[in-house]
C-alpha cells in the first residue's frame, strides 16, 4: 500500500480555536477523521503535526519512500528554506495545502518558499483543501 504523510505545521494543532473566517471551524483532528473516511484504505496514510521547524524538515527526511506527501506547513510556507531544501529531496508527489486562501491575504503572506517545487496546490477552502488534495492523489494512481 502507498504511503502519504500528511504534515501540518505551526498552530494547525489549535484548529478550532483560530479565526473561524480564515481556518474554518474544523479541529485538526476532524480534518485527519474526514481523511481517514475519503481515503478508504487507498493509501496508508500517517499524521503528522509539529510547530518546530526542524521537527518538520527531520518528518520530511524520514518519509524519503513516501508515494506522497500533502504538507501544510503554515507560517513556514512564507519563511522555511530548510523545509523547502528537505522537500527537494523527497522525489514523490508533493502537495501543498492551506485551509485559508494565503495568496489573498497579508502582503506578508505573499512569500511562498515552497509552491515551486510542489505538483499541486489546493488552498482557499477551509477542510475542504484537504479533501481536494487526497482525491487528486486518489486520481494519479
Amino acid at each position: 500500500m502507498k504511503k502519504v504523510l500528511i504534515l501540518n505545521g505551526p498552530n494547525l494543532n489549535m484548529l478550532g480555536k483560530r479565526p473561524k473566517e480564515h481556518y474554518g471551524s474544523k479541529t485538526l483532528q476532524d480534518i485527519e477523521n474526514l481523511l481517514l473516511n475519503q481515503n478508504q484504505g487507498m493509501f496508508a496514510l500517517e499524521f503528522y503535526q509539529s510547530n518546530y521547524e526542524g521537527d518538520l524538515v527531520t518528518k520530511i527526511q524520514n518519509s524519503l519512500d513516501y508515494f506522497a506527501i500533502l504538507l501544510n506547513p503554515g507560517a513556514y510556507t512564507h519563511t522555511s528554506i530548510a523545509i523547502r531544501d528537505a522537500l527537494e529531496l523527497f522525489s514523490g508527489f508533493k502537495i501543498e495545502v492551506h485551509l485559508s486562501s494565503v495568496d489573498e491575504r497579508e502582503a506578508f503572506r505573499q512569500m511562498n518558499f515552497i509552491r515551486d517545487i510542489c505538483h499541486k496546490t489546493f488552498s482557499g477552502k477551509q477542510e475542504q483543501s484537504y479533501l481536494e488534495a487526497l482525491q487528486y492523489l486518489k486520481n494519479l494512481v
